[in-house]
Order: structure tokens, then C-alpha cells, then sequence
């Protein structure tokens, strides 16, 4: 591989210090996982790969994927825990006990004030498709493929209230390009 990044004020070249880190997963906190894992496998196909229970701390974490179907997830739970941990692009649902039982509970979607976290995304193949099947699941939306400046890019919320981007990637090979940099 050539490519090494763009280059902007600030980038550094990466030194063999860091060969082999990966980004493993995101974290979003949820209120009620029956709920949140619902969204998650049902509207996005997601799998739960593994959850794992801090008693004493009074949480618990479920890591979740897209699963390819030539996939070989270990059965064994020790195998499959040491493989998710070594995944790329999973995403954590962390459910504080409890928070499920509190009518006024919340947690902050980073978009409004003071904004942070802004979304994940996800890519799929066919953002027509997606829009039709989030509308056939009630999906809430935040913008539409046709709608604002920036076309091709839908935005929804999931049981949380959290921001999920979904774009199809071969409509988006102009996005950002200026007439300078053409």
C-alpha cells in the first residue's frame, strides 16, 4: 500500500510504533437494550457477537457487527470474546442497570447544546432501498437523500435518540470538492 493519508497542518506520518492498532469499536450508552438491540438487528442486520456482564459495577456491554455469511465466529464464549476484541469497526451498546425503569432518563444525543459526538454511519448498497425500509420500520428521520445541501446522505435516529449517517458510497465521489479542486 502507497497510500499514506492526506496530508494537512497538524498530520504526523505514523512511525512503526503504532503498526497493527486498529479501531475497534464505538460506544453509545443506551436506556433500555431490549429496545436499542431491536433497532440495531432489525433495521441495520446487525449481530450481537458477545455481551459481557460487570455485576459489581452494575453494567453490562454488547458488541455488535455486520456479519459476513463466509464469517468464522469462535462458538466458545473465551475464543469469541479475544476474536470481537480484535474486529474492526464494532459498535458497543452500554446499558447502565436501571436506566430502562426511569421515565425522565436520557442520555445526550451530542447534536444538541453543547454539541460533541455528532453520529455513526453505516454504508449500504442501495440508498433508495434504505430509505424505503426504514420508512417500512418507522425508522425516525432526521434528513432525507433529497433534502438540505448535502444530497446522497440520509440521517435517522435510533431508539436513543443517537444520529446514524447512511450513505451509499459510489453516489458520493464528489462530495466535498470545490471548483478548485477539480
Amino acid at each position: 500500500m502507497n497510500f499514506k493519508g492526506e496530508q494537512h497542518p497538524g498530520v504526523k506520518m505514523p512511525t512503526g510504533d503504532t503498526l497493527g492498532f486498529r479501531l475497534n469499536h464505538t460506544m453509545l450508552r443506551v436506556k433500555d437494550p431490549e429496545r436499542s438491540l431491536a433497532f440495531y438487528t432489525r433495521v441495520f442486520g446487525m449481530s450481537v457477537l458477545r455481551r459481557l456482564d460487570f455485576e459489581e459495577l452494575g453494567f453490562s456491554l454488547y458488541f455488535l457487527a455486520r456479519l459476513e455469511e463466509e464469517e468464522q465466529v469462535p462458538e466458545e464464549k473465551g475464543e469469541r470474546t479475544v476474536w470481537t476484541f480484535s474486529q474492526k469497526g464494532l459498535l458497543e451498546l452500554t446499558h447502565n442497570w436501571g436506566t430502562e425503569d426511569q421515565a425522565d432518563f436520557a442520555y445526550h444525543d451530542g447534536n444538541a447544546e453543547p454539541q460533541g459526538f455528532g453520529h455513526i454511519c453505516f454504508s449500504v448498497p442501495n440508498l433508495d432501498a434504505a430509505e424505503a425500509w426504514f420508512d417500512a420500520n418507522d425508522v425516525e428521520f432526521i434528513k432525507r437523500s433529497g433534502q438540505g445541501k448535502m444530497k446522497d446522505v440520509v440521517f435517522v435516529k435510533d431508539a436513543d435518540g443517537y444520529w446514524i449517517e447512511v450513505v451509499q458510497a459510489d453516489r458520493l465521489a464528489g462530495l466535498g470538492e470545490t471548483p478548485l479542486d477539480q
